[in-house]
């Protein structure tokens, strides 16, 4: 079957817009040839500095023809019914239409609508101007005196098709006053001559002979190993950067991979800071020695060209510019150390945190507040997390920071530690935006884990207070990342910690006035659940088995709850859970129908003295033993000793259920044995709101 072809010539194309754009082109060209009745076996699209370029195989030479009857009004309907009608069907008049009957709606019309198979290149023809036409950019620029759009000037456009045997055609259309065709060019430098192409195979073939590698993946793979080699010549390792090599990739067609070097005076600036330096400024890989673990003062380039004098030039020209660059560095590093963290201080109550809950300086109050509140639950000192707190945002009026806002908390760390401060207050300053997503580490060392909570959560409830919270896909403040921060820290620490009273805690240190700080609260604790759920459900667990436990009143302590879940979890799966779960159900579907008839629900304790059978006595018993176990061990914490305490109620309630008539005529006797059903919801509530349990 034949294959579709097509290559869009331009400009340079942005780094960080290429892949999207080529996925765009995928999306929008095989959509479009499944909505005209054309399939496809495959399609794959790809993109580099100059052009996006799609190979959409295996589709039929032209779509089939179809046969539709659409009905229409009745005969005799009002006029504009039956105009309406023949608009949408596409017909000059009603004599166009045939009549059908229908023996109980009577006569009706009803459109015959037939259309031919079309060619598979009309019919791609007809949709790309309009596809290239609305482009989805994120930017887009005109030039010259045209008034179409493009991300940079285009240049030229290939579109072939026809089957793999065959010398393919061309697809004609026209945009923005080119014309389709089957010719392109190479490299712009190495290789800047026009050829045609015919299908994808000898297209890409072609390019890689005018120095093109068109996979941007295999651009990368070309780039790391060629950069792992030169790093390894000199004896060093490669820093990987995947967010660099996917950048990199995108800004040349034939990747050539040079090194270069630094004056190892510059190697007294912090790794990081050499790091982001060069990677900013001129996109290049640094080395490291694997003997110390610290930077070389070498680095690796990639250019887009072979230069005759093997790339001397280039590799200068980098050097100077890198040269340059880290001496603004060191310059920002050496003024930064000529005064302490704590002369910042002032400067940061003219740092403006947000409208609504003031300034950086204001916030750190809050923050020394209550880190200091935390300090007894994370097990920290509580000057040292009093320290920390008042210095966790100095390095954000610092030079370095001020110009590489990335290395935040770090550079606070290394001047902290350059002015004596103590470990841990270093650590801590250093650590308190920790963790920022789902693979960064979280912060273990007490005075660091207690002022990482105290940012999280004066975060939260600050735009709590002030009803800015996350909103659909929208969550501008990283409110869920906070939350989610404040579980990671509380679970893999083993913490114990009261959510509720900390957070009540946090909202009174903001300047807002709360109208009700309980719904706050409550408010604010329902967000971490659902945040909780999240967590546990990429690490397997049921979020119905959460919801179960914190339908429970009084569930802030994290910890706790998770210990709940985890036995819960163990308990349904086993048999006499699963059996449990069932009987449970089953009595509270008989109360809801009893309550709803009787207009009321069903309250009080069973008496004794209207137990008529054996059953009967033998699941009061039980009940009373398991709901006082089960107590005992909610109240010590053995969550796994509470389920095995309801697990003795399993038996007496299958019984139970086998033997008794719960409805029965007796008004008293049924109302006692209704009763008997509430204590069985209410012995396992001890535990878990087991309504909420799915199965």
């Amino acid at each position: 079957m034949p294959d579709l072809l097509l290559e869009l010539f331009s400009e340079e194309i942005p780094a960080r817009m290429q892949r999207k754009a080529a996925d765009d082109l995928k999306s929008l060209v095989t959509n479009a040839l499944v909505d005209a009745g054309l399939t496809y076996e495959g399609a794959k699209a790809l993109a580099t500095p100059r052009r996006l370029a799609l190979h959409v195989a295996g589709i039929p030479v032209g779509s089939a023809a179809t046969r539709e009857e659409r009905k229409g009004p009745r005969v005799g309907a009002p006029e504009k019914a039956v105009e309406g009608f023949l608009r949408g069907a596409g017909l000059a008049s009603v004599g166009e239409a045939t009549i059908q009957s229908d023996p109980k709606k009577g006569d009706f019309y009803v459109a015959v609508i037939e259309k031919p198979g079309r060619s598979a290149i009309d019919i791609v023809a007809e949709f790309m101007p309009g596809i290239l036409r609305n482009f989805p950019w994120p930017k887009s620029m005109r030039w010259g005196t045209t008034s179409t759009r493009w991300v940079r000037p285009l240049h030229s456009i290939v579109a072939t098709f026809g089957p793999e045997t065959e010398e393919p055609d061309v697809v004609p259309f026209e945009f923005d006053g080119i014309r389709s065709g089957k010719t392109t060019r190479g490299h712009r430098f190495l290789a800047d001559e026009a050829f045609d192409v015919r299908r994808f195979n000898d297209y890409a073939t072609s390019l890689e002979k005018h120095k093109v590698v068109l996979d941007a993946d295999r651009r990368k793979e070309i780039i790391l190993n060629d950069a792992k080699d030169r790093a390894l010549a000199l004896g060093l390792e490669l820093v990987e950067d995947p967010g660099l090599l996917e950048e990199v990739a995108g800004l040349v067609e034939w990747p050539v991979v040079l090194a270069g070097t630094f004056d190892e005076d510059f190697l007294s600036i912090p790794d990081e800071c050499i790091q982001l330096t060069i990677r900013v400024n001129q996109k290049c890989f640094v080395l490291k020695d694997p003997k110390t673990g610290r930077l070389a003062n070498r680095f690796v380039l990639v250019s887009n060209v072979v230069a005759d004098d093997g790339g001397k030039m280039i590799v200068a020209g980098n050097e100077k510019v890198i040269r340059a660059r880290l001496s603004d560095a060191r310059f920002f590093w050496d003024t930064d150390l000529k005064s302490k963290l704590s002369d910042n201080l002032p400067k940061l109550a003219e740092v403006k945190f947000h409208e609504k809950l003031g300034s950086v300086g204001e916030r750190v109050n809050r923050l020394i507040a209550l880190s200091a509140e935390l300090a007894q639950v994370a097990g920290a000192d509580e000057t040292k997390a009093r320290r920390a707190a008042e210095l966790a945002k100095a390095d954000l009026v610092s030079a370095m920071v001020f110009e590489f806002p990335e290395l935040q908390g770090l550079m606070g760390r290394y001047y902290a530690e350059a002015q004596g401060e103590d470990a841990s207050v270093a650590t801590a300053i250093e650590e308190h935006y920790k963790p920022q997503g789902p693979s960064d580490s979280v912060p273990s060392d007490p005075v660091a884990v207690a002022v990482a909570l105290a940012e999280k959560l004066d975060l939260l409830a600050g735009f709590w207070a002030i009803d800015e919270k996350p909103t659909g896909s929208k969550d501008p403040y990283a409110l869920r990342r906070a939350a989610l921060g404040v579980i990671r820290i509380v679970l893999e620490n083993n913490l114990r910690i009261r959510l509720g009273e900390v957070i009540l805690s946090a909202a009174k240190l903001h300047s807002v006035e709360l109208d009700d700080p309980a719904t706050l609260v409550g408010d604010l604790l329902g967000f971490f659940g659902d945040r909780l759920k999240v967590h546990l459900k990429d690490e397997g667990a049921r979020h119905d088995l959460i919801d179960a436990v914190f339908a429970l009143e009084g569930q802030d302590d994290l910890l706790m709850v998770v210990k709940r879940v985890e036995a819960l979890g163990a308990f349904i799966s086993s048999d006499d859970g699963t059996n449990l779960l069932a009987g449970y159900k089953r009595a509270v579907n008989i109360l809801k129908a009893e309550e709803k008839k009787d207009g009321a629900p069903v309250n009080g304790k069973p008496h004794a003295d209207h137990f008529r059978e054996q059953a009967e006595i033998d699941l009061a018993s039980a009940i009373d033993t398991a709901r006082a176990e089960a107590a005992d061990a909610v109240a010590a914490e053995d969550f796994e000793g509470a389920m095995e305490a309801l697990s003795k109620l399993r038996v007496p309630v299958d019984r139970f259920f086998e033997d008794i008539l719960v409805n029965a005529e007796d008004p008293a006797l049924r109302m006692n044995r209704l009763q008997l059903l509430a204590e069985i919801r209410d012995a396992t509530h001890v535990v878990a709101d087991f309504s909420k349990v799915a199965g």
